[in-house]
Formats: C-alpha cells, sequence, structure tokens
C-alpha cells in the first residue's frame, strides 16, 4: 500500500537537477511505499545533457513519473551567464508558478501528496504550496557550512546599512562555520539593491517557516555546521525547522547514460597507479585563451600525468571571435606543440568526461576542481584530494571550507583579477601529488570516503536521517 505521493521541483540547472533527481531515487529504493513525481521546469538555456539523463532515468526507474511544465517567455534582458544564473532562475520560479499550480492540482487528483521538495533557487514556489496546504521542504543541495550561512544571512542583513561588496576585507562569523571574508561570499549577496539579492533573503526566511529542510552532506564531513544547525544556532531570530543531513547525494554513474567506454578511461588504464592529476571545472566552468595557456604552461612544466577537460572559451574571448568557428579545435587556444610535447604524459579532453568513472580509477590521485558540491562529493566518496580552484557562486566559500574546515584540499591562488599563473599552478599540483602537505589532505579524504559509506550505509547518520524524513513525510 503506497503512503502517497513525494513531489520534487528541481531547480533546471544540471547540478541542482540531476541532485534532486538523485533524492528522488535514494527515497525511493529506501522507502518503497512512496510514490515519486518530479516538476520539470523548461529551462531557457541548453539542456541537453540532462534531457538525456532523465530520459535514462525514465526509462530505468519507471516509477519516478516526470512532468514537464511548458515554456515561458522571460525577459528580454535574460542573460544565460554562470554570473546570472540566480537571477534567471528565480524569474524562472515566478513565471512558472501558474503552470505549478495547474501540475500539482492535477498530481493530487490521482495522488495524495504528501510532500513538496523544492530546490532552494524554487522559492517563489512556496507560496504555491503554501497555497494549497501541501507541507514543504527544501532540498539545499550544497554543504551544511554553506547552509548555516545562507540560513543565518537575513541576520547579517538587518545588522548592515551597506553592500557586502562596500566592506572590503570585513570577515563574517556564522555560528559552527569557518569565517569568510564579505567579499567571497557569492556575488548573488554582494549588493543589497538587487532582485536576486532580495530573493536570497527571501528564501533564507521562508526556509524557517518549512516543514523541514534536506541538505546534501553528512555529519562526520561537517560536524560543527551540523551539530549548529540541529541546535538552531544558525537562525537567531527564526524557528528552525528539522534539518536532515542526507548525503552524499550523488549520481555514481554520470557514464555519458550508458554509451561505449569514454577514451579518456582507455587512456588511463595505460596509466601508473595513482600518477595522475584530473582537472576539471563543472558545466558552467570555461576559461579565457590567456588562462587556458597559464594551465598548460603550469601542468608541462610540474613535469606530471594530467588529464585535462577543456572547454571553448567564451564567445567574447579574443581567440574565439578570431577564429570565427562554430566548433574550434582544443588546439587552438593551448600553447603551440603542447599536446605533442606531453603526449607520452598527458590527455586533453574537449568539453566533458565522465567524472565519476574518472575520480574512481585506480590512475587518479589528485582532483583540480572548481568547488562546485556535486564534484566535491563525488572527489570525497572517491577518496581523491583537491586542488580547490574557485570560479563563481559559493565556490570561493566552499574553498574556504575544504581547506580550513574539512582539511580534503590544497588552495589555489588567484590574483584580484582571477588569474591563476603558470607558477601557481605549477607549485600547488607538485604539493597535492608529490609533497608532506599532499599526503596529509590524502589521508584525510582517505578517511572521509570511509565516513561517507558508513553514512550511507544501514544504521549509518544518513540513512537514520533518512527515516527521520520519510517519517515526517507519511505525517504530511
Amino acid at each position: 500500500m503506497l503512503d502517497g505521493a513525494i513531489v520534487l521541483y528541481p531547480c533546471p540547472g544540471s547540478g541542482h537537477l540531476v541532485s534532486m533527481v538523485e533524492l528522488g531515487k535514494l527515497i525511493l529504493s529506501n522507502h518503497p511505499s512512496f510514490s515519486i513525481s518530479i516538476i520539470i521546469p523548461t529551462a531557457p538555456f541548453e539542456t541537453a545533457a540532462t534531457h538525456d539523463y532523465i530520459a535514462t532515468v525514465s526509462t530505468a526507474i519507471p516509477s519516478i513519473t516526470f512532468y514537464h511544465l511548458p515554456s515561458v517567455v522571460l525577459p528580454q534582458n535574460a542573460f544565460f551567464s554562470a554570473k546570472d544564473f540566480p537571477a534567471l532562475v528565480y524569474q524562472l520560479g515566478q513565471l512558472n508558478n501558474p503552470n505549478l499550480y495547474e501540475t500539482l492540482l492535477a498530481i493530487s487528483k490521482r495522488s495524495n501528496i504528501k510532500a513538496f521538495v523544492i530546490d532552494f533557487f524554487c522559492n517563489a514556489s512556496f507560496q504555491v504550496s503554501s497555497s494549497l496546504n501541501i507541507s514543504t521542504y527544501y532540498y539545499f543541495t550544497s554543504g551544511a557550512n554553506n547552509f548555516s550561512y545562507l540560513i543565518y544571512f537575513p541576520k547579517i542583513h538587518r545588522s548592515l546599512n551597506k553592500s557586502l561588496k562596500d566592506l572590503d576585507d570585513m570577515k563574517l562569523e556564522v555560528p559552527g562555520s569557518p569565517s569568510i571574508r564579505a567579499k567571497d561570499m557569492p556575488e548573488i549577496t554582494l549588493d543589497r539593491t538587487t532582485y536576486e539579492y532580495r530573493c536570497f533573503v527571501e528564501t533564507a526566511f521562508n526556509m524557517t517557516k518549512s516543514s523541514g529542510i534536506i541538505v546534501n552532506s553528512f555529519e562526520l564531513f561537517e560536524e560543527r555546521a551540523c551539530r549548529a544547525l540541529a541546535n538552531g544556532e544558525c537562525a537567531p531570530d527564526d524557528t528552525m525547522p528539522a534539518v536532515y543531513f542526507i548525503g552524499p547525494v550523488v549520481n555514481e554513474k554520470n557514464d555519458g547514460c550508458g554509451k561505449e567506454k569514454h577514451e579518456c578511461l582507455s587512456w588511463l588504464d595505460n596509466q601508473p597507479s595513482q600518477s595522475v592529476v584530473f582537472l576539471c571545472f563543472g558545466s558552467m566552468g570555461v576559461f579565457s585563451t590567456k588562462q587556458l595557456k597559464e594551465i598548460a604552461i603550469g601542468l608541462e612544466r610540474s613535469g606530471i600525468r594530467f588529464l585535462w577537460v577543456v572547454r571553448t572559451p567564451p564567445p567574447n574571448d579574443e581567440t574565439v571571435e578570431k577564429l570565427a568557428e562554430t566548433d574550434p579545435s582544443t588546439e587552438s587556444f593551448l600553447p603551440e606543440g603542447f599536446l605533442e610535447r606531453t603526449k607520452d604524459r598527458g590527455h586533453v579532453v574537449k568539453s566533458w568526461a565522465p567524472q565519476v568513472a574518472v575520480l574512481s580509477h585506480d590512475s587518479v590521485a589528485g582532483f583540480v576542481s572548481h568547488c562546485g558540491w556535486n564534484s566535491v562529493l563525488e572527489a570525497v566518496c572517491a577518496g581523491v584530494p583537491m586542488l580547490a580552484w574557485p570560479l563563481y557562486a559559493e565556490q570561493k566559500m566552499n574553498q574556504t571550507f575544504l581547506v580550513e574546515e574539512m582539511k580534503v584540499a590544497l588552495p589555489v591562488k588567484a590574483s584580484e583579477e582571477g588569474l591563476v599563473s603558470a607558477a601557481e599552478l605549477e607549485k600547488r599540483v607538485t604539493e597535492l601529488m608529490e609533497w608532506d602537505k599532499g599526503k596529509a589532505v590524502r589521508e584525510r579524504v582517505k578517511a572521509m570516503k570511509e565516513g561517507a559509506a558508513a553514512a550511507t550505509s544501514d544504521g549509518g547518520s544518513s540513512r537514520v536521517a533518512l527515516a527521520k524524513l520519510a517519517e515526517s513525510f507519511k505525517q504530511g
């Protein structure tokens, strides 16, 4: 007998959507008495990868039902870069509310909706579910330290009369987490006059009124932050709902949806054990030609084996404009002769690699990452230490947490303009792969790998939290 429907509503960004669908799979595999429905907003940007992923999940798990909302018309000035992503998805959420309302009504006629779980970027939907008296939970796709700052942010907002961008090197303090420089907070929080800033503050406020908050992390990995959140210390002026640490929630098979073995895995098969550093910067991580050349020079000088995923620079890049090609070769953006000189110890892949499979490969001993949370958890689950090179969103915060709190990464330092020099990368890669500092983070991340496995096993902290969450759903 079914206990009712759990409806999930992800943000359309790849990292957010995949994490939410994986959450649905996790709930269903451990508590099959629920039915899972997932409402997918139509995105105004390229989503081919998530389309393939959803199609694969639909085929493999027919008990998960997908509903696709019709497209909506966005303002003419909408942009689609990483920097503009928050404002875009907040607007998308607001515009989708009428379609969401009709879809929830249709689902409720077929099933008893016990809970509505929304991505924190889908905050606008809270008013829809509240009007229908549906118990609403927020899913925070990043970690506990990051969530501490989000839920504490209304207090920061009320205590200041200036924007964070005007506070120079002032540090922010939140219970249970390392201090963060104001200017290292996500772009969305820096200017209090913007639309996305107001949405961010409202999200934190609504979260305290929700039925519960689900966080993609596990207690051992972020002990202090999890404890402070569980004790209500991070929402001192509000009532904190229950927080469920049910992670790590990761897509364990992001291998190209069952396609044949990727050629980079065959290359790794021929490399010595624990000899390769892997460089990959997420679905929105693009660099200028100038930065790509610095990376190449640093890798070449390091003498270390590498597997590097290279994306075409942004359209306004000088080299891209000069080439005027729709699909220029990777070689166009790298130093002349680089690929030939490094062919015996390096491998460059264009645009995409099966990250989970690469991180799990015995040849891989280090990961240069943009600090996106899904990538962090995948590295931890594989026991691979990181070089933390943040690019956008909350990633500068994640760098601090990974280096200072969790101690599973070494930092990469950029100039004020955001450029990482060849000398800096050479130094850090060598440090990670060969020196004592690398040994310390390797041992730490190995312990966290074991901790993640324990947390998600029967009786582990994340499985216990998931059981409590399921019980809460039943009462909804």
